[in-house]
């Protein structure tokens, strides 16, 4: 692996940290393939229980890189590297580990939508998110439209959209698009959410990941059978056995993924 992603892995949190700041963590081919190969080791470290996803320097990631997409040619190379970068959001989005995103800086356009496709944002109380894609003439990409028009309404997603809009973290909180606001260190504040969701039951928070995600996708019926069939075996899981165990000795439930 390269220099271009720093991994780290404390107990049960891990660190995904782009490492680029001379180009604010732009998107380049080579960091996206990193990305990816340090994303797929900790997918099968079965120590991680959750993902802190954070960008080195000023900001926390200032998109796709410029350069990388000008020196494209045909409609075929264009295609091939839209469909190679948004596999990195694909990743993130079906990860079974929590992710969270600590926000500084801009994160903008492909950087907002990398934040958009982690499970959680923690964002510094300076953080900005910029959706600048009509600034030249293209949409959001790599999921960003549908990570935001689950979170506002589509009015409001087509304001923002046309506008080129810059959301405060005030604003995207108001908004519901973060969890929380640091005025402090973002990354520890992340790696604090991050230990508390670790502490949970691993396996039922993998399901609510799924199904948060997937559930708008089917009929009312469908969505209540695939809840019934994942509550049937959440019920036979050792977890499960726990919790009950703690709350009848009032205590706190020690989880252990299984």
């Amino acid at each position: 692996m390269g220099n271009l992603v720093q991994t780290e892995v404390n107990g049960s949190i891990a660190r995904l940290h782009m490492n680029r700041p001379d180009k604010l963590n732009a998107l380049s081919r080579e960091m996206v393939a990193e990305m990816l190969a340090a994303l797929e080791q900790l997918e099968r470290n079965p120590a991680v229980k959750a993902i802190v996803l954070s960008g080195e320097g000023k900001a926390f990631s200032a998109g796709g890189d410029i350069a990388s997409m000008k020196s494209l040619g045909s409609a075929h190379e264009v295609a091939e590297w839209i469909d190679f970068v948004s596999s990195l959001s694909k990743a993130l989005m079906d990860s079974d580990k929590p992710i969270i995103a600590a926000v500084h800086g801009y994160a903008a356009g492909a950087g907002f939508s990398l934040a958009l496709a982690a499970d959680f944002i923690v964002a510094d109380e300076d953080a900005k998110f910029a959706l600048s894609f009509s600034n030249i003439g293209l949409i959001p990409d790599l999921g960003l439209i549908k990570g935001l028009r689950k979170r506002i309404s589509p009015p409001l997603a087509k304001e923002w959209i046309a506008s080129a809009k810059v959301i405060s973290a005030q604003e995207a909180q108001h908004h519901g698009l973060i969890n929380r606001i640091s005025s402090g260190d973002v990354g520890q504040a992340a790696v604090e959410f991050a230990e508390f969701l670790a502490a949970g039951p691993a396996v039922s928070n993998k399901y609510v990941k799924y199904l948060v995600n997937h559930l708008d996708e089917l009929p009312q019926e469908a969505a209540l059978m695939q809840e019934n069939l994942i509550q049937t075996l959440l019920l036979q899981t050792e977890d499960h056995k726990e919790g009950v165990a703690a709350f009848f000795e009032k205590r706190k439930p020690e989880f252990q993924g299984k």
